[in-house]
């Protein structure tokens, strides 16, 4: 019976072919070199017939000058030379020479030391050649009975593999295979004996387990592992006996060894799609996936869990917590995986308690350093944000939770939540109004750009009642500090110097250099020395970086580090506040007000932007956007368009990314 192994090739690479022997080179190496250097010799034969060279000329020199050494290494290599060298002459007759090598194989497998007979039977199963097969089938037979157990796991192999090729030789192998296994004590040996048995005689074998099968249970690994192989073979061609192998199963799903029940598993849902075995594989691959300390074994099985979830959809749902307790590895592949699972098997029956979970572990990377703890948090944030799509009854905890950490967390952390609510705010009307009180409120601690600049815009967008716009702008005015930023910036430079204004200190920030001073001093030998002495500009360069130091509130601080991205989303927001108060108001006086307040705080940023106060002049790009705000201040009253710009168009945009967002959402899922 044929196996890939028979048209299984191999090449081995040769540094220079230039530099490859003649045959005769061969010869006289072989004969007249050690063992040592014979050893070499046979390893660049080896090479040169891999390649394509069968050298047949070689084989009696190698018969006389090789075969009979005792050295181990050079036995090896004979061998591997006896396994690829040409049996057949031209006729497809057996060679003359092979007679000898027939009785130097003879010799090793009667030989005193084990190795060398349990070598030469590894050998007798690569041999084809039924002549050369019947020379060595006694002592191959006689093997069986060895004392070492070495020898008899290759031994009983052996008889296997004449059977295979030349089953007349050795007709009562199947009989004399089971006779072994069943006196047979050692593990391996009778883990080789039922996997030989299995390939030469499928009946033998289900004979042989159907007397052992209650016994099977408390039998060594090995020849478990063999026995649930076979198992899943026989179930396909035998329906009947189905019944007796899954209560075997079952039993087999509490071994000791891990090896054993992950077979087991695979076997069951192999055999059956019935929910219970179904979910009790998936419990033990769990389980497996929590106890295993190695990474790919994780993996592994939290892809079989993954396969059974798909094949037997809603069935495993149950099983969710369990799949997140794998989260207890450091890993981050693992976490990622059992949290894509996890996702996957969210109801409106667990989701509650999957969330509660994911929230002890987000409270986990806040308190401990895990390994790649920003990856792991962005992962949990995630998932927490599926749930909450999906399931509104937990969007309010979960939003809350979330905006709590924001200024625990980090840039990209936090980033992630304040997309998480922008959608959550927009998909659930009922929730707007807490979320963005609980976004004000937080403003005073966030301290990154981009979170600043998505909590501007939903406050912007969301705050749809007079009190709350008026709560929003207290928090807002609070943390950009006192306005006109560049007039309070100029006042806190001069009040840096010793108590006495700079009268030479410019309206825009910058300090007029002081023309140099000029003293004449008298030198030791009589002579006039000019001294010049720069006085203010070091001074004033140095009480500006004191300025520019100092602590400020986080919004005006971003604008004097160059985040004018920021300072054009504040515009927007103020733009849309006043625009709104107008709207909901009847309160003409406190919405002038707050038009007015909006458009000194835009033209102050403009004017420090262009000062010395700032780490980066502010750019045309981003004048051109703050002054559109301060027009459409000026403007709205008298243009509709302009309210219907920024207070209705921006909010269909956003709708239509959402929507885009929620199908793509739905495409993957179906």
């Amino acid at each position: 019976m044929a196996t890939f192994l028979d048209n299984a090739y191999s090449l081995v690479h040769q540094d220079n072919t230039a530099d490859q022997p003649s045959q005769q080179d061969l010869k006289n190496q072989l004969e007249k070199g050690t063992d040592e250097s014979k050893v070499e010799t046979m390893k660049r034969i080896l090479t040169i017939m891999l390649n394509g060279d069968p050298m047949p000329n070689l084989l009696m020199h190698i018969i006389r000058f090789v075969m009979p050494s005792k050295s181990k290494p050079l036995k090896k290599l004979l061998y591997l030379y006896y396994e690829i060298c040409p049996k057949l002459d031209s006729t497809g007759k057996l060679r003359q020479e092979m007679i000898l090598v027939c009785n130097g194989i003879r010799l090793d497998l009667q030989h005193a030391n084990e190795y060398i007979r349990g070598n030469t039977l590894r050998f007798i199963c690569k041999l084809r050649e039924a002549e050369l097969l019947e020379n060595v089938l006694t002592p191959a037979r006689s093997c069986l009975e060895h004392r070492h157990a070495y020898v008899r796991k290759n031994a009983v192999f052996a008889i296997a593999s004449i059977y295979q090729h030349s089953e007349a030789l050795i007709p009562d192998a199947p009989e004399l295979i089971e006779t072994f296994l069943e006196k047979e004590n050692d593990s391996t040996c009778k883990r080789n004996a039922f996997a030989a048995l299995l390939s030469i005689s499928h009946e033998k074998a289900l004979e042989y387990l159907s007397g052992v099968i209650d016994g099977v249970p408390n039998a060594e690994e090995l020849l478990q592992l063999v026995e649930l192989e076979f198992i899943r073979k026989d179930a396909v061609t035998n329906a009947q006996n189905k019944a007796r192998y899954l209560r075997l199963i079952f039993d087999l799903l509490e071994a000791n060894t891990s090896t054993v029940v992950y077979e087991a598993a695979s076997s069951l849902t192999g055999l059956t799609n019935n929910p219970v075995a179904v979910k009790a594989a998936a419990s033990k691959f769990i389980e497996l996936s929590i106890k295993e300390s190695d990474n790919n074994v994780k993996l592994i099985v939290l892809e079989k869990v993954n396969q059974l979830r798909k094949r037997n959809e809603g069935v495993l749902d149950d099983l969710i917590m369990e799949v997140l307790r794998v989260l207890s590895s450091p890993d981050l592949d693992v976490r990622r995986k059992a949290l894509e699972i996890a996702m996957d098997m969210v109801s409106s029956r667990n989701v509650e308690e999957v969330v509660l979970l994911l929230k002890k572990e987000l409270s986990k990377t806040v308190d401990e350093q895990y390994e790649k703890n920003n990856e792991y948090r962005s992962l949990l944030i995630h998932s927490i944000h599926q749930c909450a799509i999906k399931f509104s009854e937990v969007a309010a905890s979960v939003v809350g939770l979330l905006m709590d950490f924001i200024a625990d967390f980090n840039n990209a952390s936090a980033v992630d939540v304040i997309s998480f609510v922008k959608e959550v705010v927009e998909k659930f009307p009922n929730l707007r109004q807490s979320i963005v009180e609980r976004l004000v409120s937080t403003l005073s601690e966030v301290r990154a750009g981009k979170v600043y600049r998505g909590a501007l815009w939903i406050v912007g967008e969301y705050s749809l009642e007079a009190n709350g716009i008026r709560d929003a702008w207290k928090r807002i005015r609070a943390s950009l500090g006192e306005i006109p930023i560049l007039a309070s910036e100029q006042r806190l430079l001069e009040d840096t110097s010793d108590g006495q204004p700079d009268s030479k200190e410019q309206v825009n920030g910058h300090a007029k250099p002081s023309a140099p001073t000029g003293s004449r001093k008298v030198l030791a030998d009589g002579t006039y020395a000019t001294e010049s002495a720069l006085t203010s500009q070091s001074a004033v360069k140095a009480k500006l970086e004191a300025v520019k130091a100092a602590q400020n509130p986080p919004l005006r601080q971003l604008i004097l580090d160059g985040d004018y991205y920021l300072a054009t989303v504040l515009s927007s927001t103020l733009t849309k506040l006043v625009m709104r108060h107008s709207e909901i108001s009847q309160d003409t006086s406190r919405t002038n007000a707050l038009r007015a307040e909006a458009m000194l705080i835009m033209i102050s940023i403009i004017r420090v932007g262009q000062s010395a106060f700032v780490k980066a002049p502010i750019d045309e790009d981003s004048v051109d956007r703050i002054l559109s705000c301060v027009r459409s201040l000026a403007e709205f009253a008298e243009n509709k368009d302009l309210e219907t710009v920024f207070l209705d168009d921006t909010r269909k945009a956003f709708r239509a990314m959402v929507q885009v967002e929620e199908k793509k959402r739905a495409d993957k899922d179906a």
